[in-house]
């Protein structure tokens, strides 16, 4: 079996795993007696942990020469941790979520490293491969809607664990190593340095975090608020099932919108339509319409995540790649996670689900001005790949 064929099988379960949990873990420490906001403040403590912890699972991966661990390690922990999930006490609860987060934060930028990597070689696309994990997760969110509503929110954490055991499996049948990683070839303080004396990376940054900050309102609290205007957990997951289905079609022609317009205008056409799929939210906040925009999920997402990563890998010089993927997965998914789940649990629980989709859409706004920044800076001349002591533009 070749590596495209086990990363593909790996990103799918990975994806069933994630679908059937992540999107009702909210509902279930509601259901074990958490408000929306201690949810918000559970979610960003241990979103901050994470991102303290990365840098050393970095050099773990690489100076130790042991991806292949640290990726297996990062399905396998939260996957037998889930079991404490039942508890009713928030500082169990916290440490779960936290030491889960800790491990669960290596996986993106370790397994887009042997994807990039494998697609390379064979000739393939980075999202012909991570197209798989959305496939996953539409099929994971459906199913898992149907076990809340059937059997019990408070054993979510059964399927979770034995499809998380597959990916485990497929895991160790990879390389030890992803043969062209070139992460921590120098020291993380110094390309993180060289990335941040870039201006129009700063600024992509920037929009980068506006705009994922806003997942949360989805990934995070999207059953309670599509609750509280009166749906149903078994509708969420026809929702849930739309949002990841329409990311297939969008990763797989992602490589050829950006050949056509570019990365960085992919990057702003993404944010846009994150602008248009809040604003349809803030207009019509009814069951049907939360369900109904989920469409617009792989045309923001979708793009926008597959342009970045892309983008990231060439405005940087290859020996800080791997640097310049975790600051941005740092940014990305950490940081903007911490926010999103602070704000948005906040503005969900005092302003409800109006006063959060406004912020969204707002926020996305802002975003999208900053990438436009970015977008036009990039127009007429060719970027090469930020150096070592080229990064100062």
């Amino acid at each position: 079996m070749n590596k495209l064929v086990k990363l593909r099988g790996f990103y799918l379960f990975l994806g069933l795993a994630g679908g059937s949990f992540g999107s009702y873990l909210s509902l279930l420490l509601k259901d074990n007696g958490l408000d929306v906001g201690q949810i918000g403040m559970l979610m960003a403590i241990g979103t901050l942990i994470a991102i303290i912890i990365q840098p050393v699972w970095g050099l773990i991966s690489d100076r130790y020469n042991q991806a292949r661990l640290v990726l297996i390690f990062s399905v396998a922990v939260p996957a037998v941790l889930s079991v404490f999930y039942r508890s009713e006490y928030f500082i169990v609860l916290l440490l779960v979520y936290t030491v889960s987060t800790i491990f669960s934060s290596t996986q993106a930028p370790i397994a887009d490293s042997y994807a990039i990597t494998a697609a390379n070689q064979a000739g393939a696309t980075y999202g012909s491969i991570r197209l798989m994990m959305s496939i996953g997760a539409a099929v994971g969110a459906y199913a898992g809607a149907q076990y809340v509503a059937q059997v019990s929110v408070s054993t979510i954490w059964v399927p979770f664990l034995l499809l998380s055991s597959i990916a485990v499996a497929i895991a160790f049948s990879l390389p030890k190593q992803a043969e062209e990683n070139h992460m921590m070839a120098q020291s993380f303080s110094k390309g993180v340095k060289q990335l941040l004396g870039n201006r129009i990376f700063l600024a992509f940054l920037g929009g980068s975090f506006l705009v994922n900050q806003t997942m949360t309102a989805f990934g995070t609290y999207f059953v309670i608020a599509f609750q509280s205007v009166g749906g149903s957990t078994s509708h969420s997951g026809i929702a849930l099932f739309l949002a990841s289905v329409t990311n297939v079609p969008s990763m797989f022609f992602a490589s050829k919108v950006i050949r056509r317009l570019g990365m960085e205008r992919t990057l702003l056409l993404g944010a846009l339509i994150y602008v248009l799929r809040w604003g349809i939210q803030v207009l019509f906040p009814y069951p049907m319409v939360m369900i109904g925009v989920q469409v617009l999920h792989g045309l923001s997402f979708g793009f926008f995540y597959i342009a970045a990563v892309e983008y990231v890998s060439k405005i940087t010089a290859p020996e800080i790649q791997a640097t310049g993927q975790s600051v941005f997965n740092m940014v990305f998914s950490g940081f903007a996670g911490i926010l999103g789940n602070l704000l948005n649990g906040f503005l969900l629980n005092q302003g409800g689900v109006n006063a959060m989709n406004l912020s969204c859409m707002l926020s996305s706004l802002v975003g999208a001005a900053l990438l436009f920044y970015v977008a036009r800076s990039s127009r007429g001349r060719t970027q090469a790949p930020a150096a070592s002591g080229e990064l100062g533009a």
